[in-house]
């Protein structure tokens, strides 16, 4: 199981460095990528669902 977690901790990491720009090592892209990720992107998802959940209830109140 250890092995699994760091062989993904290491893809997920390698991700984001691609992700901004300096695959080779670190930089301002892996902490670009951070932020974009974590600033905008998680909390974005999180209303996005929130969002559809209160249409979704809505909508079940209604049709009761």
């Amino acid at each position: 199981m250890s092995d699994f977690l760091n062989n993904y901790y290491d893809l997920v990491f390698w991700f984001l460095k691609v992700i901004g720009g300096n695959p080779g090592g670190y930089g301002m892209g892996y902490y670009i990528a951070n932020f974009l990720i974590f600033v905008f992107i998680q909390p974005g998802l999180i209303m996005l669902f929130f969002i559809l959940w209160k249409i979704e209830k809505k909508k079940n109140r209604e049709n009761t």
